[in-house]
C-alpha cells in the first residue's frame, strides 16, 4: 500500500509542475534572468579558448575526439548491452538509469537557460564524427560530457570498490584519481574542440557532482523497486509518459528532446524486461565474465548472437510503430504530424509550424486540446523503437541465449 502511496505521489508531483511551469511560464522566467550572465560569460571566456587553441597539433585533435567519443551517449548505449550481457546486470541497469537521468536533467538545464556555445569563428571547431555534429547544435551550458563522465566514472568507481570489498587506501585513491583525470581530460578537451567554454565545463561539474551525489544515496531504493516491486511497469509507463511533458521548451529547437525520447524508451524497455525476468536472467548468481561458467569464447558467442538480434528488433519496433501510431492517432481524432519517419504526414498542411511543433508547448496540447495543435508522430515512434531494443537487450536475447546454452 505504501507503494501505491509513493508512487501516486511522484506521479501527481510532476503533473503539477507540468501546470505551474506552462501557467506561470516558469521556463521563460529563469531563461531571462540566467541566459544574459551565461552568455557574458561565454563571450568572455572565449580568449581562454583561443589561448589553448594555439597550441593545436593533429595529436591532440585526435586525442580529444577519441576521447569524447568514448565518453559520448551512443558509446554508453552501445556498452551498456554488453555489460548485460556480461552477467554484472545490476551495475548495467543502474548506469542506464544514472544516464537517462543526466542526459534528463542535463539536457532540461541547456535548454531552460538556451545559453550560446562558443562563437565560430574565432573559435576553431572541431567535430570528428556526426555525432559531434549534432551536439554542436544544443545549447552550451553545461557540458554534457563533462557531466556524464563525473556522474558515470565516480559511480563505477563506487561500484566496483564496493563489489572488491576493497579497503586498501592505495587502491581507492588510485580509482578516485584516474576518475578525476578522465574528468579533467574531458572537460578540458572539451574547450580545446571549441565545443564549451569554461563556464559550460564548470556547470557540468557542479550539476555531475549533485546528480552523483542524489543518485548514490537514493540507487539501492530505485533498484530494489524494479526488481521486486509492485506496478513497476504501470509507473514507469506513467511516468515516462509525465516526463515527455515536463520537458521545457527551449528558445529555439535543439536535438536534445529527440535524444532524452530515445533514451526514455531505453530506460522503459529496461525496467520492463527485468520485472518480467528478473528471478531468470538477472538475479546476483547468474554466471559472470571470466569465470568457468562464462568464458570468452562463450561470451563472444553472445555477442554474435545479441547484437544482431537487437538491430532487427529496433528496426520492427521502428516499423511497427510507423504502422501503429498513426492508426491509432487517427481513430482517437488526434491531428499529428510527422518532421521524418512518416513522409506522407510531412505535407503542405503542417509546413506552417515545420520544426518548432515538436517542442511547443507540450502541456499545452496534452491540457488544452484544439485543432490547431499537431502533435510529432515521430516522438512516440522513437520511444516505442528504443523501448523495443531495449526490452530485447534484457529478455529477448538471453532467452535465445537460454535455448541455445550460452
Amino acid at each position: 500500500m505504501e507503494s501505491v502511496v509513493w508512487q501516486g505521489l511522484a506521479l501527481s508531483g510532476i503533473f503539477s509542475w507540468i501546470v505551474i511551469t506552462c501557467y506561470f511560464d516558469v521556463t521563460k522566467k529563469i531563461r531571462s534572468l540566467l541566459q544574459p550572465w551565461v552568455s557574458h560569460h561565454v563571450v568572455s571566456g572565449t580568449s581562454i579558448i583561443l589561448k589553448i587553441q594555439k597550441h593545436q597539433h593533429k595529436f591532440l585533435d585526435a586525442l580529444f575526439s577519441g576521447l569524447s567519443c568514448i565518453v559520448s551517449v551512443p558509446f554508453y548505449t552501445a556498452f551498456l548491452p554488453l555489460l548485460f550481457w556480461s552477467g554484472h546486470g545490476k551495475l548495467a541497469r543502474q548506469m542506464t538509469l544514472l544516464m537517462a537521468l543526466c542526459d534528463y536533467l542535463g539536457n532540461c538545464i541547456k535548454d531552460v537557460v538556451s545559453a550560446p556555445r562558443p562563437n565560430c569563428p574565432p573559435v576553431r571547431r572541431i567535430t570528428a564524427t556526426k555525432d559531434e555534429e549534432e551536439n554542436a547544435l544544443e545549447y552550451g551550458l553545461p557540458s554534457s560530457h563533462t557531466l556524464n563522465t563525473v556522474c558515470l566514472s565516480g559511480f563505477l568507481v563506487c561500484y566496483v570498490l564496493s563489489y572488491t570489498q576493497s579497503e586498501d587506501a592505495f587502491v581507492k585513491l588510485g580509482a578516485v584519481t584516474l576518475a578525476c583525470l578522465l574528468v579533467g581530460f574531458i572537460g578540458f578537451g572539451r574547450i580545446y574542440l571549441g565545443m564549451h567554454s569554461l563556464i559550460d565545463i564548470l556547470g557540468g561539474l557542479v550539476f555531475g557532482f549533485m546528480i552523483l551525489a542524489i543518485w548514490l544515496s537514493v540507487h539501492e531504493y530505485v533498484d530494489a523497486f524494479i526488481v521486486s516491486g509492485q506496478n513497476v511497469t504501470s509507473f514507469w509507463a506513467a511516468l515516462s509518459f509525465l516526463l515527455l511533458f515536463a520537458y521545457p521548451t527551449p528558445e529555439f529547437p535543439t536535438p536534445s528532446f529527440e535524444y532524452h525520447t530515445a533514451f526514455d524508451g531505453v530506460v522503459f524497455g529496461i525496467v520492463t524486461g527485468i520485472q518480467q525476468t528478473y528471478h531468470q536472467f538477472h538475479h546476483e548468481a547468474v554466471p559472470r565474465i571470466f569465470t568457468s561458467q562464462l568464458t570468452i569464447p562463450t561470451f563472444l558467442g553472445r555477442m554474435l548472437v545479441g547484437i544482431p538480434t537487437i538491430l532487427i528488433v529496433k528496426f520492427c519496433s521502428k516499423a511497427l510503430a510507423k504502422w501503429i501510431l498513426p492508426v491509432v492517432s487517427n481513430t482517437l481524432g488526434i491531428p499529428i504530424k510527422s518532421t521524418s519517419y512518416v513522409p506522407m504526414l510531412n505535407g503542405s498542411a503542417t509546413d506552417k509550424k515545420s520544426s518548432e511543433i515538436k517542442q511547443s508547448s507540450y502541456i499545452h496540447k496534452m491540457l488544452f486540446f484544439s485543432q490547431q495543435d499537431l502533435f510529432d508522430v515521430d516522438t512516440g515512434i522513437r520511444f516505442l523503437q528504443y523501448a523495443g531494443l531495449a526490452w530485447s537487450v534484457v529478455d529477448l536475447v538471453p532467452s535465445l541465449f537460454s535455448h541455445l546454452r550460452l
